[in-house]
C-alpha cells in the first residue's frame, strides 16, 4: 500500500488532483479541505489511501495524516463508502468532525448531503470511543471572524456554497489580508471554491 505521493501538481480540481512523480501522473480523489490546502501550490506531499475493488482502483489523497485517519475510521462504518466519507470531510472540518463524533451530535452529521438519520447515528455509535475532540487553532473556522469576513461567508452561502467550506476559505483569506473588504474576500473566495 502507498503511504504518500510527493511531486508536482499537474492538475487540480475541487474533487481531484493529479500529482506527477517520476514521469507518472497519479489521480487522487480529494476533499474540499485538501483542495483548499493545495490551492496555489506547485508541489505537494499527499498522504494516500488506495481503494481496490473488482471494478476500480482508486486513490484518495489527504494533505494531513489526521484527515486520512478520520477517513479510514469513517469508511470502517457499515454503510459509509469512500465517496460518502469524502463528502463528510468536505462539508465539515476535521477538528469539527472529531468534536461532533466525540459529543455524539448526530444532528450535525445529518446536514451533510448523503448522510441520513441511520447513517449519522451509526457513525456516532461506531466511532464515539475511537475519536477524541480535536483542538482548534486561532485561524480555524471556529475562531471569531471580523464583520467583513462574516458578511462574505453569508454572501457565499446565499450563492449556494457550503457554509463550513466557505468559512474555511474566508478565514484563510482574512488571515492573509486582514484589511480586505467584503468584495475582495468574495472575489478571492469564488476563485478558490
Amino acid at each position: 500500500m502507498f503511504d504518500y505521493i510527493k511531486g508536482e501538481i499537474a492538475e487540480l480540481t475541487p474533487a481531484s488532483v493529479v500529482v506527477e512523480t517520476g514521469g507518472v501522473g497519479y489521480l487522487a480523489h480529494i476533499s474540499l479541505n485538501t483542495y483548499s490546502a493545495l490551492s496555489g501550490l506547485k508541489t505537494c506531499k499527499l498522504f494516500v489511501y488506495e481503494a481496490i475493488r473488482e471494478d476500480a482502483h482508486q486513490l484518495f489523497g489527504f494533505m494531513e495524516k489526521r484527515e486520512r485517519e478520520l477517513f479510514l475510521l469513517l469508511i470502517s462504518v457499515s454503510g459509509v463508502g469512500a465517496n460518502t466519507a469524502r463528502m463528510v470531510l468536505s462539508s465539515i472540518a476535521v477538528y469539527e468532525l472529531e468534536g461532533i463524533i466525540a459529543s455524539g451530535n448526530a444532528d450535525a452529521l445529518k446536514t451533510v448531503k448523503g448522510v441520513g438519520n441511520k447513517t449519522a447515528e451509526r457513525i456516532i455509535l461506531d466511532l464515539k470511543g475511537k475519536v477524541k475532540a480535536g483542538e482548534t487553532t486561532a485561524s480555524a473556522p471556529g475562531a471569531p471572524m471580523g464583520e467583513a469576513a462574516q458578511e462574505a461567508v453569508s454572501a457565499l452561502v446565499m450563492l449556494g456554497f457550503n457554509q463550513p467550506a466557505s468559512q474555511k476559505i474566508v478565514h484563510k483569506i482574512s488571515a492573509d489580508n486582514p484589511a480586505a473588504t467584503v468584495e475582495e474576500i468574495i472575489k478571492r473566495a469564488l476563485k478558490m471554491l
